[in-house]
């Protein structure tokens, strides 16, 4: 066998930082029709760390961590491989090295994983070899901190085609429901009448580095709409995200989008803006304001007086309302009764919680005659 024989039907990977869908072939959550497993390696895992390389600092990043899985999915003349890979937070590549012997001896184009910190599916599709035949495999990786090769297994290809269908299309689309640290992610999948199932990456960089678990979609030929509700986020931070999904025909990765979680970064005083009064009668008004929390429980009131200094001896008080802990400013009002006709009123909005009390300002109004 020739290396002219040997054809890597892998179209695309989880390419880190480009934001194109991107394809490549199988992974982890695949059940092959007739998969093969060997429960014991043939060799152990080995790591070689690179001599003429910038050191790296090793709080910041490592080698990456690599598993090869022992099942495979072997047909007449093809066999589908897979594994998983953490990039230890450098940028890092892998590929497989097979061949009919220990000593392998062929190896497979290398693809890159990009820099996160997640553990990602490191799938390939091999095709030309020969039919009822033994092979040994491997999975390695390499970044700037070295190189890791896992546990080699072998597999023996059969008389059985290889199926036939088709990888899901999937679509990325924009986040929604975005506060201070949830957001949901949201996205397109049409299965291609195929049992398939998705997940979202993300992260604060296009790298990503982040995965939610993985959910099971319909096996349909249409396609429907899929989220996945993420929680302690960061406020005021920007975060980046694609949608993936996979069936047995291979895994589809979304384009890359970017949303902002909302402000302020920490919670503060409220902010407030008092507003015209308005529904003014001979004894009564209707009071307006807007309150923003700020990120932390707040209560209101409105202060009103004939008096324009407005001090806690000539004034008069709403009563006490609450607003939640939000970040967006609240239209608020209150009704004001018992006033005197044709009279010049003066009054503004206070708010007030844990880290202050805030006053609006001033604005007047006269009742009716």
């Amino acid at each position: 066998m020739t290396n002219k024989n040997i054809i890597i039907l892998i179209v695309g990977l989880v390419v880190a930082g480009l934001g194109i869908g991107t394809i490549y072939f199988f992974s982890q959550q695949m059940s092959p029709q007739n998969p093969t497993k060997t429960t014991t390696p043939t060799t152990t895992p080995t790591t070689t760390t690179p001599t003429n390389s910038n050191p790296v600092p090793v709080s910041q990043t490592s080698v990456p961590t690599v598993q090869t899985n022992s099942s495979t999915a072997p047909y007449i003349s093809t066999v589908v491989v897979s594994g998983t890979v953490n990039p230890g937070g450098a940028l890092t590549t892998y590929w497989y090295e097979f061949g009919e012997t220990t000593s392998l001896g062929t190896k497979t184009s290398a693809y890159l994983l990009g820099s996160g910190d997640a553990t990602l599916y490191a799938p390939a599709y091999i095709t030309g070899l020969r039919s009822n035949t033994n092979y040994y495999f491997r999975l390695s990786a390499n970044n700037s901190v070295g190189t890791v090769n896992g546990a080699t297994y072998s597999f023996k290809t059969s008389t059985t085609p290889a199926p036939t269908g088709n990888t899901p299309i999937v679509n990325t689309t924009p986040a929604t429901n975005i506060t201070k640290t949830t957001v949901n992610l949201n996205g397109q999948i049409n299965p291609k009448s195929s049992v398939t199932t998705y997940w979202f990456e993300y992260g604060l960089t296009s790298n990503l580095g982040a995965v939610t678990p993985s959910q099971a979609s319909d096996n349909g030929n249409s396609s429907s709409t899929v989220l996945a509700s993420l929680s302690n986020l960061q406020p005021l931070t920007k975060y980046y995200f694609r949608l993936n999904a996979q069936n047995q025909f291979g895994t589809v990765n979304g384009q890359i989008l970017n949303f902002t979680t909302n402000g302020p970064a920490a919670a503060t005083a409220p902010s407030v803006n008092t507003n015209s009064a308005n529904t003014i009668t001979r004894s009564s008004v209707k009071l307006n304001a807007s309150v923003n929390p700020n990120g932390a429980t707040t209560t209101y009131w409105f202060e009103y007086s004939n008096n324009s200094l407005l001090s806690s001896v000539v004034a008069s008080t709403t009563p006490e309302q609450s607003l939640d802990s939000g970040t967006s400013a609240v239209n608020v009002s209150a009704n004001a009764n018992n006033l005197t006709n044709n009279t010049k009123y003066y009054v503004r909005v206070v708010a007030e919680n844990q880290y202050g009390t805030v006053l609006g300002d001033i604005v007047s109004f006269t009742t009716k005659k």
